[in-house]
């Protein structure tokens, strides 16, 4: 847990963004609401349905990070540092450091039958909306703020974190739902 220069960071998880972005705008928008809903092989979920759990989380999150740099009045930082805990959460989520599975909480799990376009659309705009959130993330302190995690308030991530374990959640399910989208070219 080495600390990394702050622009440097936001810079790369600014250029996953905008991949994960024209992933969807290129490939996702483009394809119909029954391929957008065609379940994996393997019985896993949709295109459409790993977009909305995204979704799910970006609905949670955004708002409290617009929130907390909005609010923030102090100097940016020239360092970031992961705290322990969202080294953990972060490394636990990342597709190259784990294939473990896990069971999504409650809040966030899909419905079946999703409108594939509408969800493609509200997560093209959240990505949007995170670009935004991370170029104006340049001027606070990504180690001073603090961000609420979803399944407790009483657990806050370093907002460095939290954005990290937001964009390779991304990752995570925008890999799962390329595999489906293999599956449809067979």
């Amino acid at each position: 847990m080495k600390a990394v220069i702050q622009h440097e960071l936001l810079e790369a998880l600014e250029s996953r963004v905008h991949h994960h972005l024209q992933q969807a705008i290129s490939t996702y928008q483009n394809l119909t609401d029954s391929e957008l809903n065609r379940r994996s092989a393997s019985g896993g979920w949709s295109i459409a349905q790993c977009l909305e759990h995204l979704n799910s989380y970006g609905d949670f999150y955004l708002p409290r990070i617009d929130q907390a740099i909005s609010a923030y009045q102090g100097k940016p930082a020239l360092t970031v540092k992961r705290g322990w805990l969202g080294n953990y959460f972060i490394n636990s989520m990342d597709p190259d450091l784990s294939t473990k599975r896990y069971q999504a909480f409650r809040g966030h799990l899909p419905a079946v039958s999703l409108n594939g376009h509408r969800v493609v659309g509200h997560f093209i705009a959240q990505q949007e909306r995170l670009l935004a959130l991370l170029r104006h993330s340049g001027r606070t302190d990504l180690n001073r703020i603090r961000i609420p995690i979803s399944i407790t308030c009483l657990i806050r991530l370093k907002l460095g974190d939290t954005l990290e374990f937001l964009i390779i959640h991304n990752e995570r399910h925008i890999r799962q739902a390329d595999r489906n989208l293999s599956q449809l070219h067979r």
